[in-house]
Formats: C-alpha cells, sequence, structure tokens
C-alpha cells in the first residue's frame, strides 16, 4: 500500500465572522449607552465665597420670593408678566442710562423667575447685572 505524500494544506482561520460579532457588539453598546450626564452633586446657587461689592452709586434691586413675587424696589408684583415687569423696571430706572441691577432671589425660588428677570433687563439694554448671593465662611463648608 502506497501513501501518497502529496500536498499538504495548512489549516486557514476566517478571521471575518469574528470581525462580524465584534462590529455587532460594538453597535449594541453604542446604540444602549445613554450619552445623558447625570450630576449626583447638590447645587446651593445663593451662596458665594466671594468678596462683596463695594457701594458705588444707586442700584436697583429686584427681589425674587420663592412663591414667584418680584420686589422692585420696594414695589411687590405678584407673578408678573414680562411687560408688567419692564414696565416696573422702566420707571425705577428713571434717567439712569446703564444702571447697576442687583437681583437677588431666594434659594428655592424658580430659576426661570430668575432667568425672566435677567432678560428683562437684557432687553431694555442694561448690561451691569449682578446675581446677590449670601457669602458664607470657610468653617462651615
Amino acid at each position: 500500500m502506497k501513501l501518497s505524500a502529496g500536498n499538504l494544506e495548512e489549516p486557514d482561520v476566517n478571521l471575518t465572522p469574528m470581525i462580524d460579532v465584534v462590529f455587532l457588539l460594538l453597535l449594541f453598546f453604542m446604540v444602549s449607552t445613554s450619552f445623558i450626564r447625570e450630576s449626583s452633586l447638590k447645587v446651593d446657587l445663593p451662596q458665594a465665597t466671594g468678596q462683596a461689592l463695594p457701594d458705588q452709586e444707586k442700584s436697583i434691586d429686584i427681589l425674587i420670593n420663592a412663591d414667584g413675587h418680584f420686589i422692585v424696589n420696594e414695589v411687590t408684583l405678584e407673578n408678573p408678566s414680562i411687560e408688567q415687569l419692564s414696565a416696573h423696571l422702566k420707571q425705577a430706572v428713571g434717567e439712569n442710562e446703564d444702571p447697576h441691577i442687583i437681583i437677588s432671589a431666594d434659594a428655592n425660588a424658580e430659576y426661570q423667575n430668575i432667568v425672566t428677570a435677567m432678560d428683562t433687563a437684557q432687553q431694555l439694554g442694561y448690561s451691569r447685572l449682578t446675581l446677590a448671593t449670601r457669602q458664607t465662611t470657610k468653617d462651615t463648608q
């Protein structure tokens, strides 16, 4: 019996199916992953450790309560519209072309009310806006 030692082929490993599976896994994880960043830190915006501003000129004070009441230089407005806030702000400013406006908001006030006050002041052309905060001491942090 004669066995031929003919052409022996070396085994060939086909990598195409493995590349397809890895690509499908990558695609699955990309689609199923949530890209929304959620903050786990508690933020208390009305506190700051900066220095207090020196009194320079008479400023316009806008106070925002937690209930949504606006107080523009001691005139109380309950849930005002942008037009009402604009009218009272113009009246409080008077002849001053670029007044210093200080917005003081309660820590529990809605953020939308703060943005409304800032937006109204900027629409009237007032660019000197300050958000008032209470100063914290370093030993309470």
